[in-house]
């Protein structure tokens, strides 16, 4: 049977048919592969998480914190963009964007033909949503590999609209090493916004994409140069632009403008986004932008001077310091400095002297003797001991010493205050009670003080316990608000990762300390002429305006510590090693002084200091400097002393006294003896006369002339001069306890038993009921060490008896 010949007619039917079968099923199975093709994950859940920008309180930059993948990246909203780039970026890389649906055919198959007539590649073919599809997934090599970037990029166009793909983009591909996205880049290369980029500068980020090494223009500004007048010179053919602008843009050299960092704002930055300053941020996820409340200014010029007590320090064998500025008013940090130098890895300069725990040394004693005038009374004027003091720990029995090795007898709150005597501030410790002198410092802010009371003891008002530069930093501007205790501020305004803009809560405010009692302590700390005998005439304190300032020195010379305020700003610092290294011959007046001094002079720069000490309601009295009470007729001295209302001073100077002595024989006489010259005496309690004695103060003669008996010298005192008259022991203390070395002989190990007496006549010692010895001023007795529970006793000659005291020998 003859087969029928199809007409040619029919036969192009056929051929119709099939190509539209095939083009059916071809498009078919292409819609049905693009369907089939996911979304990657990191594409749904939006842009990468960014690094964290951040600006100070006036939105200057500081510094700037890489992304996880350690690229330096930010993401940013299309509308934040200037126009002018997002037409270079089309010119660039799409100039059909806006045509095709994610593949451009006619830009593969141009690219195809020139590969095929030059040998290499002339013109790439991919679109931007290719190039984003290659940034969201890890393309296999070759052909497949392509394929799936094409089905992934048609998928994206279906599923994202083009002003979605161009944002995602912008966001997600590299323009530079490290720079992921435009924002990063516009601020790496330009230091400016997305927003305010100019046609030149707009195609000289838009060539970056295609090479971000090759094209980086840092090391190729040349070839950057010829590639960015060629983007223009398409933006020209796409988009109306006016030939002056450019001819401006073209003549136009790549000009960088690379950011400066605040270098020391980098802990600042580590905290924060680690949630260890501003609790609150953790709640609102990832961060890209951040407005702490520094001030750009303040912390480089504060950064400076924390590098130049670096150097000073390496005489000391000092290697670190830190240093804080508050706003006492908003209770804002200007400036916040964790070490002279973040990268430095010698002097593990990554660690943060604002946050490490430290022992503050003396740093603590206003807030002890806050204490003692809420809780006990006590007031600028209370007399206190700078006698040898023993104090019974749970430990240990503890015997404060003075800086300076020296007692200073008895000294009032003031005087022990501002010159910083370790003695009286421990035994107003003591007074207090250590439970609630740790509950006074809790309510400051010490958080840091975490352990029982009865682990620090009456210790801690030398900072036996471990605190923070912010701490003393708050606690310290608590005293400048006059009692009220507010949290630090660190920032004020945060933009989540998903452009969510927040500001951050203000810290609440809480009265912890009476007003009057924190302007007795200013006034104290702000007191020259009471600092002198600890510190000298003038010191690094002395500043040309009003300052309260405390230092402190902790164990072993390792911290050195000085912190201070006037009413408008808080300087807190801090100097020492992050290995805990000791320093030499360094303290918190040497060490840590002068960055106070030139961080307080940078913080008041500009500023009309207001009076320090608010002193309404308070009252001014009149009282003696060596007993703290009235002035009385015999005083030799007065000076103004300040009181609240409720604790004025009542009681007139009883420890000075006018008596008659002969003045050859320097024996005690009577007025109306011949020759006889009127002097002042001091009259010390029991407690002190030893020192007394020891430190050559005018005391009464011990011996009376004969003219004096004859006159009847002895009736005349008055009773205070016999007052406390029993004798009693220095050393031992009460409960003390010895240990005897089995490694040297009984003899070798004596102890010296002191004792005092308000009388000069001789003392007799007695162990345990049995006489050892009698013997004259200054009532000294040595003693080798007799393992047994012992008592002591010292008496005068006519058997006036001191309290016994117990110790034991092991």
């Amino acid at each position: 049977m003859a087969q029928c010949k199809l007409t040619p007619k029919a036969r192009l039917q056929r051929w119709l048919f099939s190509g539209a079968l095939a083009f059916v099923l071809l498009a078919f199975a292409l819609v049905a592969a693009v369907s089939l093709t996911p979304l990657p994950a990191s594409l749904i859940q939006g842009p990468p998480e960014p690094g964290l920008l951040v600006l100070d309180r006036h939105g200057r930059r500081l510094t700037e914190l890489r992304a996880p993948d350690r690229a330096e990246a930010s993401t940013i909203r299309l509308s934040e963009v200037s126009p002018a780039l997002i037409n270079a970026l089309i010119a660039a890389e799409d100039g059909r964007f806006y045509r095709h649906p994610g593949v451009d055919v006619l830009a593969t198959a141009r690219a195809f033909g020139q590969w095929l007539t030059t040998g290499h590649v002339v013109s790439g073919g991919s679109t931007l949503t290719q190039q984003l599809a290659r940034a969201v997934f890890k393309r296999p090599p070759g052909l497949w590999g392509k394929l799936k970037e094409a089905l992934l990029a048609l998928r994206i166009e279906r599923e994202l609209s083009k002003p979605a793909i161009l944002e995602e983009y912008l966001n997600r591909v590299n323009f530079g090493p490290n720079l992921r996205g435009i924002a990063a880049a516009s601020r790496g290369y330009l230091d400016k916004p997305a927003a305010k980029l100019d046609l030149a500068e707009a195609a000289t980020l838009a060539a970056i994409p295609r090479g971000p090494n090759l094209y980086d223009p840092l090391r190729n500004p040349a070839a950057v140069r010829t590639r960015r007048n060629r983007i223009l010179e398409r933006m020209q053919r796409l988009f109306p632009i006016a030939p002056e602008q450019l001819n401006l843009a073209l003549a136009q050299p790549v000009t960088l403008q690379r950011p400066t960092f605040a270098e020391g704002a980098e802990h600042l930055v580590r905290a924060l986004a680690r949630g260890k300053l501003e609790r609150s941020l953790r709640q609102h996820g990832a961060l890209k932008e951040l407005r702490a409340t520094l001030d750009l200014d303040t912390q480089r010029e504060l950064e400076e001077l924390v590098r130049h007590t670096r150097k000073r320090m390496t005489a000391y064998h000092g290697t670190a310091a830190a240093a804080l500025i508050v706003d006492n008013v908003t209770a804002q940090v200007l400036a916040y400095v964790g070490s002279p130098e973040f990268a430095s890895h010698a002097d593990l300069g990554q660690n943060d002297g604002v946050l490490a725990r430290r022992q503050p040394g003396s740093a603590l004693k206003p807030f002890v003797y806050a204490a003692a005038m809420e809780r006990l009374g006590f007031t600028a004027a209370t007399l206190l001991p700078d006698v040898e003091l023993h104090i019974a720990g749970e430990k240990l029995d503890y015997a404060p010493r003075n800086y300076d090795r020296r007692y200073h007898g008895p000294v009032r709150l003031r005087q022990a205050l501002a010159s910083s005597f370790n003695v009286p501030a421990v035994y107003t410790a003591s007074r207090v009670g250590p439970p609630e002198v740790l509950e006074m410092l809790h309510s400051f802010g010490f958080a840091s003080l975490d352990q029982p009371a009865g682990h620090y003891g009456a210790a801690i008002a030398l900072g036996d316990g471990e605190v923070t530069l912010g701490e003393l930093a708050a606690a310290y501007a608590t005293l400048a608000r006059g009692g009220i205790y507010q949290a630090l501020a660190f920032a004020n305004r945060a933009v989540t990762a998903k452009g969510q803009s927040f500001e951050v809560p203000i810290p609440a405010e809480r009265r912890v300390l009476a007003a009057k009692t924190a302007a007795l302590v200013t006034s104290i700390l702000s007191d020259s002429a009471a600092r002198a005998p600890g510190f000298g005439e003038t010191s690094v304190l002395d500043l040309p305006f009003p300052v309260a300032a405390k230092t402190g020195t902790s164990k072993a010379f390792r911290d050195n510590w000085a912190v201070g305020y006037t009413r408008e700003v808080t300087v807190a610092v801090w100097v020492g090693n992050f290995d805990g290294t000791p320093l030499e011959r360094s303290s918190g007046i040497t060490g840590a002084g002068p960055l106070f001094r030139d961080a307080m002079l940078l913080a008041m720069r500009g500023r009309s200091p207001a009076p320090l000490v608010d002193k309404q309601g308070l009252i001014a009295q009149n009282v003696c400097p060596l007993s703290g009470k009235l002035v009385g007729s015999a005083c030799p001295h007065s000076q103004i002393e300040w009181f609240a209302p409720s604790h004025v001073s009542t009681q007139a100077c009883d420890m000075h006294e006018r008596v008659w002595i002969e003045p050859m024989s320097r024996e005690l006489s009577a007025s109306a003896c011949p020759g006889a010259e009127a002097h002042v005496i001091e009259v010390y309690p029991n407690e002190y006369q030893s020192w007394a004695r020891e430190a050559k103060r005018p005391l009464r003669p011990g011996v009376i002339s004969a003219c004096g008996r004859a006159h009847g010298v002895l009736n005349d005192f008055p009773a205070s001069t016999t007052k406390n008259a029993l004798p009693a022991l220095e050393y031992p203390f009460e409960g003390a306890r010895f240990l005897l070395d089995p490694s040297l002989t009984r003899d070798q190990q004596r102890i010296v038993f002191r004792a005092r007496s308000p009388r000069a006549v001789p003392l007799r010692f007695f162990l345990n009921g049995q006489l050892l010895d009698e013997v004259n001023s200054p009532y000294s007795l040595s003693w080798p060490l007799v393992p047994g529970r012992h008592q002591l006793e010292v008496a005068t000659p006519d058997g006036q008896r001191s309290q016994a005291v117990h110790f034991e020998v092991e």
